[in-house]
Order: C-alpha cells, then sequence, then structure tokens
C-alpha cells in the first residue's frame, strides 16, 4: 500500500514518493513565540505530529525542522511592554512551548532554528534576490517585485494581478507596487534596540524570509513536504515559493499540506468571544492531555474540527475506554489453544493502514481500531483467546498507539510522590481491615483527579478530572 496526500500545491491526492528512497524531509511552520500556544495552534502541531509518526511507522527516516519566530512586530512589542529584552522574553515562551509539546506526546523535531540566529543566511538570500532583479531597495528597506515572478499565486490560486495590499502602518515602507512585500525592514523607533547592522543596512528581517533562509539551510533547495495550517498557504507560504525559487529555479517542497482551522462553538476562536484556550487553560480545568491529543485528532486534518467542551468529555470517556482496554489486553492469560483471532488482527491492520494511507484519514482508521477492539473484548469475555492470538493484538495495539499516541501506560506516567503515598496508606488500611481510612484516602484521591481501581492483580489507577469543591 502506497501513501497518498492531498498536495495544495496540485490541488489533488497524489502518491507519496520521496526524493531520497527511505529519507523524508519535512519543515513545519512552528510557533510566534509572543504567547502562550493556543489549541488551535496545537491541531496543527498534533497533526504535524501525527504525519510524522506514521511515516516512521512505514519506515522511513524522517528529518523534521520545525521554526521558530523569535523576531516580529509582536514579539517586539512585548518584550518593549514588559521591560525586557527579546531573547528574555522569547526564551520565556520557547521553554512553555517545548513544555506543552512535550504533554501532549508530541516528537521532537531534529532541528528548530530560530530565526534571530539566522539572520546571515537570510541577508545571503536577500542579496542573492536583489541580483537576480527579484527585489529592491527603498528608503532603506528591502522589497520582493512580485511582478517578476510569474508562477506567483500557483500555491494559493490568488492571481497577482489581483492583489491588494497587506494592511500596513500609515508611514510604513514605501514600494513600487502595494503587492510587494518586505524582505528586510528598516530599523524603525518602535524596533528599540532590535536590529542588526548588515550589508543590507541597520534593520531587521520580514517574517517571509525566515522561513526560506531556515529551510533551504537544513533541507536543501528542495525538500519532499512543506506543512502549516491553511491560513499560511497565503501569503506566507506563497512568498516563501517566491523568494526560494526565484533564486534556485527549483521547487522548495514537493508536497504542500495543509491542515484546516480549529473553530470554539461553531466561531473562529478570539480572545474577545471569551471562546481563546491554550493548552494550560484546558489542564487547569482538569482535563488530561491524551483526551485533548485524542480531540484534535478526532477530524480528518482537511475537515474543520469544531471544539467543544461536550465533545473533550467524549474524547475523555473514549480515551479512558482506550486505557482500559489496554490493560485488560496487558494482563490476558491465554485461555484457548486456538487461534481464532490472529488472522482477523491481520485484517484490522490493513483496514486500518488503507484508511491511514489514503490522505491521513483518521477518523476512519480510529473506526477500525475500534471495531478491533469490540471483537477482542468479545473474545476475552467468552475466554477465547490464545498466546499467539495475544501476541498480534498487543502488537497491533502497540502500532496504532506508535501513531495516535492517546493510550498511556501505568509505566510512562507517573504520579506524584504526595499522591502515590496515599494509595500506599490505603493498602496498608484495607491490610488492617480499615474500611473506613480505605474508603476516605480513595475518595481524597476521587477529588484530586485520581480513580482506584481495586483488581485480582491488584490495584490500578487512572487520571480523571478532579472533581471541583
Amino acid at each position: 500500500m502506497v501513501l497518498r496526500l492531498f498536495n495544495t500545491l496540485g490541488r489533488k491526492l497524489e502518491e507519496f514518493v520521496p526524493l531520497q528512497e527511505g529519507v523524508v524531509k519535512i519543515y513545519t511552520c512552528g510557533p510566534t513565540v509572543y504567547d502562550y500556544a493556543h489549541i488551535g495552534n496545537f491541531r496543527t502541531f498534533v497533526f504535524q505530529d501525527l504525519l510524522r509518526r506514521y511515516l516512521k511507522y512505514k519506515g522511513y527516516s524522517v528529518f523534521q525542522v520545525q521554526n521558530l519566530t523569535d523576531v516580529d512586530d509582536k514579539t517586539i512589542r512585548a518584550a518593549r511592554e514588559q521591560g525586557v529584552s527579546l531573547r528574555e522574553y522569547t526564551n520565556r515562551y520557547i521553554e512553555a512551548y517545548f513544555q506543552d509539546i512535550n504533554t501532549l506526546g508530541i516528537e521532537r523535531a531534529e532541528v528548530y532554528p530560530r530565526a534571530t540566529e539566522h539572520i546571515p543566511e537570510m541577508v545571503s538570500l536577500i542579496k542573492k534576490l536583489l541580483e537576480k532583479g527579484f527585489a529592491y531597495f527603498s528608503e532603506g528597506s528591502v522589497y520582493y517585485r512580485v511582478s517578476a515572478f510569474k508562477d506567483y499565486g500557483k500555491l494559493s490560486g490568488i492571481k497577482s494581478a489581483g492583489l491588494r495590499a497587506e494592511r500596513v502602518k500609515s508611514d510604513e515602507y514605501s514600494k513600487e507596487e502595494a503587492r510587494d512585500f518586505a524582505l528586510w525592514k528598516a530599523w524603525d523607533e518602535e524596533d528599540g534596540d532590535v536590529f542588526w547592522i548588515t550589508e543590507l543596512g541597520k534593520g531587521r528581517p520580514g517574517w517571509h524570509i525566515e522561513c526560506s533562509a531556515m529551510a533551504m539551510k537544513y533541507l536543501g533547495e528542495t525538500f519532499d513536504i512543506h506543512s502549516g495550517g491553511v491560513d499560511l498557504i497565503f501569503p506566507h507560504h506563497e512568498n516563501e515559493i517566491a523568494q526560494s525559487e526565484a533564486v534556485t529555479g527549483k521547487p522548495l517542497a514537493r508536497y504542500w499540506v495543509h491542515c484546516e482551522h480549529l473553530l470554539v462553538n461553531g466561531q473562529k476562536m478570539a480572545k474577545s468571544l471569551g471562546n481563546y484556550f491554550t493548552l494550560r487553560d484546558l489542564l487547569a480545568k482538569g482535563y488530561t492531555p491524551a483526551a485533548i491529543r485524542f480531540l484534535l485528532l478526532s477530524a480528518h486534518y482537511r475537515d474543520r474540527l469544531n471544539f467543544t467542551f461536550e465533545g473533550l468529555m467524549h474524547a475523555e470517556n473514549t480515551v479512558r475506554r482506550l486505557q482500559e482496554f489496554n490493560l485488560r489486553l496487558s494482563a490476558a492469560k491465554p485461555s484457548s489453544s486456538e487461534d481464532r483471532l490472529t488472522e482477523f488482527v491481520e485484517e484490522y491492520r490493513r483496514r486500518f493502514e488503507e484508511a491511514m494511507d489514503n490522505d491521513l484519514n483518521a477518523p476512519a482508521a480510529l473506526a477500525v481500531f475500534f471495531e478491533f477492539m469490540r471483537e477482542v473484548n468479545k473474545a476475552l469475555d467468552e475466554g477465547k483467546v490464545s498466546q499467539r492470538d495475544l501476541v498480534s493484538c498487543r502488537a497491533f495495539v502497540n502500532s496504532f498507539n506508535s501513531i495516535f499516541n492517546v493510550i498511556i501506560t501505568p509505566y510512562e506516567e507517573k504520579l506524584e510522590p504526595e499522591l502515590q503515598a496515599l494509595i500506599k496508606e490505603r493498602e496498608e488500611a484495607r491490610r488492617r481491615k480499615d474500611w473506613a481510612t480505605a474508603d476516605r484516602i480513595r475518595e481524597e484521591l476521587r477529588r484530586r483527579g485520581v480513580l482506584l481501581e481495586d483488581t485480582p492483580q491488584g490495584v490500578r489507577w487512572r487520571r480523571v478530572k478532579p472533581l471541583t469543591s
């Protein structure tokens, strides 16, 4: 089976064939580190993680680069308002971002280049654009001459002749044409101490040139996949293509893969509407990382995802079922010498892969896995599983989780020492037959978001939403 992806560039499903056999090079647009990333951002980042994990499942070696935009109008303004350096300010949110992706089980990319650490590469690229006539100076700034690049608009379908300028300040740098965009911005008083003295003058890079320079530094002039949210198709990714291909004459990326928007209760997320949530907001409300991740993966990446708290509660229940199934399967003993499930498991795996190969159709793949769960639970109930059945079932569960990463095993998740001590104290109370103390501790743990289950194999626990007082 071959993987097919919807390529925004060709506007159709295409068979994925990497440039180098067995190796996939990916550039994914990362966060602008002026604040905590919100759940709309994380929908894209979790999708990119699914793409990465499935490519690895299929046997590819993946080399991923994700940029960190640590200089732009927002970061400069926020740092000035707080009276700290740009570096100190952005370091805070870069650290927070890494904490958040760890929480959501997102695998680390191989490289996380910061824009501020790649100014020479950007200057070099801008100089080449100037030499080739694709850029020009105006009042200390450098602009890209859109009219010079005949393929402008091939990604977004927007024809350059009909473009309007992006909204700009009335005193911003002059251009030959409104559709041209800044490659290098001359220093402005509002930039404060954020500037670089280069051959282009005193200033700072434009947003679009950052990604072109860093992508080509780490992945070469042409690489396999470029990914981001649909909001980046135009102008950001369109401008990346114009900048890069004007210099190299080669395609920047062969496959452009974009994730759709996340809505909240059917509306665009906005602080003014009171429906703006960061990952940390949801965790503070008691929701688990696995449920948040599951919800973000539950819709096809090219469909809009409507986030609701009802949907998140459903995700909590679904993840709990997955955890319980995994625990049951892990503890199961052979109850038959006849292999009844092994052949069916391979059929479920085939159907699962078929769904994922079809443009990473996560909802269809999840439906196959839940059907598999029902069949296995039925066989366990009837006592009709062999040792070979158990091995093949566990292998499929492990494969599923290597891709979706929503089943947290007891070995992966650790309880805080204080809560571990409470569980131990309860076990001692049960041995003394002090049922009142045991029940009191159980209720205390439940209040704090830990649900206990007494089984013949011992006590088990799982995270649940804490009870509000």
